[in-house]
């Protein structure tokens, strides 16, 4: 029997976790929206040590759900006047659990994500 406890392996397994931890924090930004503040800046610092890894198309995935979240929301505030607003919103709300949930179970399946 062997174990992999190479530095290599160690890096990935607690980059696993972060990025864990990352969908998490942007999961609850769905109630609470100061925590995806927190996640994406915790993208920004570690995507450098993701980088090369299955784990980057994960961190690039995370950043581009941000991103285009904040052009949702921010579309859906300037229609809102046109009554359109609240539709934006709730499509975009839909698209963002799609997005955790989708990277969160391929980063389950130990898959990267398509980006």
């Amino acid at each position: 029997m062997t174990t992999d406890f190479t530095p290599e392996a160690d890096k990935l397994a607690s980059l696993k976790t972060l990025t864990t931890v990352i969908y998490g924090l942007y999961a609850l930004s769905l109630v609470f929206g100061v925590t995806a503040i927190i996640a994406i800046v915790l993208n920004y610092i570690k995507k450098d040590e993701a980088r090369g890894t299955w784990l980057d198309s994960h961190f690039t995935w995370q950043i581009r759900t941000f991103w285009w979240g904040v052009v949702w929301f921010v579309l859906g505030g300037l229609t809102w006047i046109i009554f359109i607003g609240g539709i934006v919103w709730g499509v975009a709300y839909v698209w963002f659990i799609y997005r955790i949930a989708k990277g969160w179970l391929n980063l389950n399946d130990n898959k990267p994500m398509p980006i």
